[in-house]
């Protein structure tokens, strides 16, 4: 079935499944269902309560917050009155969140609670386009706000009057019109708004669902922030292009109890994910880490998959050892996301895949990642002369760095821009050292370091629980000291020096890490190291730690 816009690819589903279980969420320690017609309803019913207040087709709306049922419904109910959904991440500050609100121009605003709502107080000022606020949590209540029920009932007394306007926008809608703006969290530099169309997002879901051979009684868990567009496309307009069930986790540090009580056949995450669950549950023997690993994703998984960073070979080794079938696949905002994917049928380790069908991929000659299709956006808003330097003759330059392999399966091997230059002239792939590094079951998190020096050095922030455990092991007692007295140990500097010399033996000299400084605290999203997909800040993290790097090259 060939669907011009995300509302038809909804309304047929409705029709198609009717009473069967679309979404599942917990609320109040119980878990409940909403059916494909009660799905299909509620988004009209949004749909209609946002034209009876005045919203027009191309008016931007904004989407504040956390993972939750009425956020799947907002974005339905949005996009069926012609509007754009724009969806700040959650931990950004009331300024970051200003800034992305104004940029677009927002009339309408869904915030999700009192603390996300007391951010736009501070900023509501500076947003004069902003004309009408609706809140999801039923206990804040204020005279300029409108709890979504309220907003929900006014859509359903909205709904006969507004239903001829509302047939008449969906079916307007075109493959070319857009659907979101969604504000890249970059590594560097201020954001930039990715407009992306229905045509872009109903063509990579769909395709998605095609490689991935799913089944009717498939249930996927969906973890990842929904403002960020792997999950919004993956998890959101994926179960819905597919009629599949689509299971909300409660929080990030809530996944893994989900996990045992959703029992769910597929799931996307990031490697950052599988690293750390990994770890958790490292053993000496190999069939014990791979039972612990079948423990916590249950009897149901099919297939898990991974994007928005680098996947370390060795824990996709790890994971397919245990029986557990780990699909990395590679893409970004502007590609709708996914550019190449590693399917149930046709996969191969240390690849992001084979290109999804109806999408080019190519090689520059300074091996930077082109790509062009239906998945390529419109441009980025407002910004003609980003829009020309990103997109060349149809052809969208990823900044990413990769090669095709005999087979045509895609290897990414380094960020154009993030290529460090030794005062030797040699140059390294920091995001591949740090890959190796962070595969050792000791290190949790590491920076490399050295641009313009001879040599390289790192910031370790160690696996500290399987620290403590390697040293007992030795015969060395820690459980008293904390983790700021531990990074002092020259037993825990010696361990780490062994596994880092370990970690990086397969490479070249240059290659090398000759100095380390042990972090005691990880680098968080919160402190603005990491970027909400837990990508490395790497100018931020070395602006952070300029003592101790500089303390690594004296003499």
């Amino acid at each position: 079935m060939q669907f011009h816009n995300l509302v038809e690819m909804h309304r047929w589903q409705a029709d198609r499944l009717g009473p069967r279980p679309a979404l599942r969420y917990k609320k109040d320690g119980l878990y409940h269902d909403l059916s494909w017609q009660e799905y299909w309803q509620s988004s009209q019913a949004c749909a209609a309560a946002l034209v009876d207040a005045g919203v027009q087709p191309g008016d931007r709306v904004g989407l504040l917050s956390e993972n939750r049922v009425e956020w799947l419904i907002a974005d339905m109910g949005l996009l069926a009155a012609g509007a754009v959904c724009v969806p700040p991440h959650t931990p950004l500050t009331a300024r970051q969140i200003q800034f992305q609100l104004a940029d677009a121009e927002v009339c309408w605003l869904f915030v999700s609670t009192l603390c996300q709502l007391d951010k736009i107080r501070q900023v509501q000022s500076e947003l004069p386009m902003l004309r009408g606020i609706v809140v999801f949590d039923s206990n804040v209540s204020a005279d300029d706000v409108i709890c979504w029920p309220a907003f929900l009932q006014r859509g359903r007394r909205a709904l006969a009057e507004r239903q001829a306007e509302l047939a008449k926008r969906q079916a307007e809608l075109t493959p070319d019109d857009l659907a979101t703006v969604m504000y890249t969290s970059g590594t560097t530099g201020n954001p930039k708004g990715v407009m992306l169309t229905h045509g872009n997002l109903v063509s990579n879901s769909s395709v998605g669902n095609d490689l991935a051979c799913h089944h009717p009684d498939d249930l996927v868990l969906g973890w990842l922030p929904l403002s960020h567009i792997y999950a919004r496309t993956v998890d959101h307009y994926g179960s819905i292009s597919g009629g599949l069930t689509l299971a909300l986790a409660e929080s990030a540090e809530t996944v893994v109890d989900n996990l045992k009580e959703i029992q769910p056949t597929h799931m996307a995450a990031v490697p950052r994910f599988y690293e750390k669950v990994l770890a958790a549950v490292a053993s000496p023997d190999h069939e014990e880490t791979g039972r612990r690993l079948r423990n916590v994703f249950g009897p149901r998984i099919d297939w898990v998959s991974s994007g928005g960073a680098p996947m370390p070979v060795s824990v996709a080794e790890a994971y397919h050892a245990a029986g557990i079938l780990l699909l990395p696949g590679y893409g970004l905002t502007e590609s709708s996301p996914v550019i190449s994917f590693n399917s149930k049928e046709r996969w191969k380790l240390g690849t992001v895949g084979l290109p999804i069908p109806n999408v080019e991929v190519r090689i520059a000659p300074d091996g930077e990642i082109l790509t062009r299709g239906p998945h390529v956006m419109k441009g980025y808003w407002r910004n003609p002369q980003a829009t020309a330097e990103a997109i060349k003759d149809g052809w969208l330059y990823t900044g990413d760095l990769g090669k095709l392999d005999e087979d045509g399966f895609l290897i990414i091997t380094g960020r154009k821009k993030e290529l460090l230059v030794l005062s030797n002239g040699k140059k390294v792939v920091p995001s591949y050292l740090e890959g190796l590094l962070c595969a050792d079951p000791l290190i949790d998190q590491a920076v490399v370091c050295g641009e313009g020096r001879n040599y390289l050095t790192a910031l370790i922030v160690p696996h500290w629980d399987n620290i403590r455990k390697a040293l007992q092991s030795c015969g060395t007692k820690t459980d008293s000291q904390p983790n700021k007295c531990l990074a002092n140990e020259p037993a825990v500097r010696e361990l780490l020096r062994k596994h880092i010399g370990a970690a990086l033996i397969d490479g070249a000299n240059w290659e090398q890490v000759k100095r380390f400084a042990v972090l005691e605290e990880p680098f968080t999203v919160g402190k603005d190291e990491l970027t909400i997909t837990l990508k490395m800040r790497r100018a931020v993290v070395q602006e952070h730690h300029k003592s101790e790097i500089d303390a690594l090259y004296e003499e």
